[in-house]
């Protein structure tokens, strides 16, 4: 069963955890994570937050989000031990999916090894 959590817990979360997006998209379409790509976050404005994903100083995709029409973020277990974390809205009165994020891990697991060692003072994460 999907746990759920509110967005902006999720958003400081994934903001961390940059390295670990496997693929993020919408309904319609979907960026998949690539060696020669990162994953930027920053504000927009007061109402908009943006995920980019850039290889080198060129942005490959941008995803602007409004966290007013955000309700909550489903996190569940996708394939091949991946974990789902779905940007749900209310539209005609019912939940959908309308951002999703696919990372290596859950909220709760522990990071790899790979990780840790880039969480040392003075070194990217």
């Amino acid at each position: 069963m999907p746990q759920t959590i509110p967005f902006k817990e999720f958003w400081s979360w994934l903001a961390e955890h940059p390295n670990c997006i496997l693929r993020a998209g919408t309904p319609e379409s979907v960026v998949y994570d690539d060696d020669d790509y990162y994953w930027r976050f920053a504000e927009e404005d007061t109402r908009t937050l943006l995920v980019q994903v850039m290889r080198g100083k060129r942005p490959v995709a941008e995803f602007f989000i409004e966290p007013s029409h955000i309700a909550s973020v489903q996190v569940g277990p996708g394939e091949r031990g991946e974990f789902n974390f779905d940007l749900m809205t209310e539209i005609h009165g019912q939940m959908q999916v309308i951002y999703y994020f696919v990372l290596s891990h859950g909220l709760d697991e522990p990071v790899s090894s790979v990780e840790e060692i880039s969480e040392t003072p003075g070194q990217l994460h």
